[in-house]
């Protein structure tokens, strides 16, 4: 069966959200707020200084305060736990994180638990993990509250659908279930032990893929007319980037797709530069 399939682009849900952000940063300004955001990146894994690099661009584009502290790998666990304690007290900071991973002498847990859940832009304290089961989140973790953001916008209703996600990452399978369940869908997360998973993913109007697992989904795993959401970001036997999802296969039988590159990507960033400014917002009026 071929279906007309639309795209999720992510890429230009963001650009159409920036002017709307931007604003909201004007306005805040015009009250004396700027809307600041700080990252701690240790170390310098490659990956993590790219990541932080688009966040520092988005935000700066934006109008928002960007604040970069780079400790070399060598920085003592207490060091860095001190520094987390000064932007934990900064008025002017609404909103942090730490660049994961952390080298290995650094406990990441009791970083992650120094982390005050009203700056945690992450959403990874233990804290906001609990608040967002229970329905009150005081932060949403980025890449979850991107997918959301970006299904909305192409006016994509969750009520009563089926849903399906593979994996159950902190980062993305479990925070986008609690989120999801909010919306009313019903939520099966699958994960490596899952026993039939053709059987489960074929049955679903949403399926959302978070593995790390280039083209591992065909269109024997998808039901004819389903939205996918695909946040993989993996490299093919050629080196080119790619998702967890075989785009060109399941083209055939998806309604909505999500592109990579160009898809969710944009979406996590725009998530973390949203909560930045509403919590900025809360500042000017609380």
């Amino acid at each position: 069966m071929v279906i007309s399939m639309k795209l999720l682009e992510g890429k230009k849900v963001a650009q159409a959200l920036d002017e709307t952000m931007t604003k909201r940063v004007e306005e805040l300004k015009k009250k004396g707020v700027t809307p600041g955001l700080a990252v701690i990146l240790v170390g310098d894994n490659s990956a993590s200084a790219v990541y932080v690099r688009n966040k520092k661009r988005r935000a700066e584009k934006l109008g928002i305060d960007f604040q970069l502290i780079h400790f070399d790998a060598t920085v003592t666990e207490d060091e860095l736990l001190k520094k987390i304690d000064e932007l934990n007290h900064d008025e002017n900071v609404d909103g942090f994180i730490v660049q994961l991973p952390v080298p290995d002498h650094i406990d990441e847990d009791k970083v992650i638990e120094a982390i005050d859940p009203r700056k945690d832009v992450d959403g990874f304290t233990p804290i906001s993990v609990g608040n967002l089961w229970i329905g009150t989140p005081l932060t949403k973790p980025a890449t979850a509250s991107g997918i959301l953001m970006m299904l909305d916008h192409y006016n994509v209703d969750l009520d009563g659908k089926n849903v399906v996600i593979v994996g159950r990452s902190n980062i993305v399978g479990k925070p986008t279930a609690a989120l999801m369940l909010d919306r009313n869908a019903t939520v099966t997360i699958t994960h490596s032990h899952t026993k039939n998973l053709k059987e489960i993913t074929s049955k679903a109007d949403v399926l959302v893929v978070a593995i790390g697992k280039a083209k591992f989904i065909t269109k024997e795993y998808v039901k004819d007319q389903a939205i996918v959401v695909d946040v993989g970001m993996d490299r093919d036997e050629n080196g080119k980037l790619c998702g967890d999802v075989d785009f060109d296969d399941v083209k055939q039988k998806a309604a909505m797709m999500t592109p990579v590159p160009g898809g969710v990507g944009p979406m996590t960033i725009t998530a973390l530069v949203d909560q930045v400014i509403e919590l900025a917002e809360g500042r000017a009026n609380g």
